[in-house]
């Protein structure tokens, strides 16, 4: 397997901590936290490490907090393909509260990226994706970046012959998908308000599905759907699978597992529906991670021969 090349143009550092209830005005004495690196393609890297395969992470880093970013990938033993920018990286925190169990996730912005900064994120795009089979495009858009940033992924892409697996909303969504990629992941909701059209029906989701990918602006389209699972929508067919029941840890990073599972999946040479299984059983497994951790193989693995989907008629 070449490596898969992952983009991440806004990574953060995502910590996680613990407290007995969240209350307004009191302090809250935390439990001890946990630090990982973050971000869609950067966890999807980590996710693709962790099952065996090899991919190389690029992304913009800046100030101390990209430093404390570069020394946390070195842990994770990621290849990596840092771009120096002037601000500082990120920094997004999950407080998982005892009490009800309920988890709150605070997303910051990001810092603002001059238009040198993206298109050298781009240029070095070029360079690293020279040989890649999949690029994978995961996370929201640092401020200042244009909204047709994935757009031009997409083209970068077709260039070099690479498949492009895009993960990302709104309008960033929609005008990469203008451009046409290999496989897109929307939730719900987001591909509600792609299409214009309600899809809480499932008739009407999988009819929505096959609406979509008959435009041309895709081969591949998962729908994620939450505790309800997935929909995969192929030329070939279509294909509905639900998670196994598993008791629920932490959210945070499900669907870059589910990405990062899918992709090696098909990268190992897999077909669209059994590398259907592992995006599953991946995203499930995330689910058993604390805090800011994401899947583990053992989990995926043991998972794995209990996703069976559906083939829809």
């Amino acid at each position: 397997m070449k490596p898969i090349v992952t983009l991440t143009i806004n990574p953060t550092i995502d910590l996680a901590t613990t407290v007995a209830e969240v209350t307004p005005e009191h302090k809250l004495r935390c439990e001890p936290e946990r630090r990982d690196p973050g971000g869609g393609g950067l966890n999807a890297a980590r996710v693709i490490r962790e099952l065996g395969g090899e991919s190389l992470a690029l992304y913009p880093r800046g100030g101390s907090t990209g430093d404390l970013l570069e020394q946390l990938l070195e842990q994770k033993g990621l290849r990596r393909w840092p771009i120096v920018i002037s601000g500082h990286t990120r920094e997004n925190f999950t407080v998982a509260e005892k009490k009800s169990g309920r988890e709150f996730r605070f997303v910051m912005p990001g810092p603002t990226l001059s238009e040198k900064e993206w298109q050298a994120c781009l240029e070095s795009l070029s360079t690293v994706a020279a040989d890649a089979d999949y690029i994978v495009a995961s996370g929201s858009l640092a401020p200042g970046v244009p909204v047709d940033f994935y757009a031009r992924v997409a083209r970068v892409a077709r260039k070099q012959n690479a498949r492009l697996v895009l993960d990302t909303s709104g309008e960033p969504l929609r005008a990469a998908l203008e451009e046409g990629v290999f496989f897109a992941k929307p939730n719900r909701k987001e591909f509600r308000d792609m299409m214009g059209t309600q899809v809480d029906d499932p008739a009407a989701l999988a009819a929505a599905a096959r609406s979509f990918l008959e435009q041309g602006r895709a081969e591949l389209l998962v729908v994620s759907k939450g505790a309800d699972g997935a929909l995969l929508t192929t030329r070939e067919g279509q294909f509905s699978a639900t998670p196994p029941p598993v008791e629920t840890h932490s959210s945070v990073g499900a669907g870059d597992s589910f990405v990062g599972g899918m992709t090696f999946g098909l990268a190992s040479g897999l077909s669209p529906q059994e590398a259907f299984r592992w995006g599953i059983a991946s995203g499930t497994a995330a689910l058993l991670s604390a805090g800011t951790d994401l899947c583990r193989r053992a989990d995926v693995e043991r998972l794995l021969t209990q996703v069976q989907p559906v083939r829809l008629a």
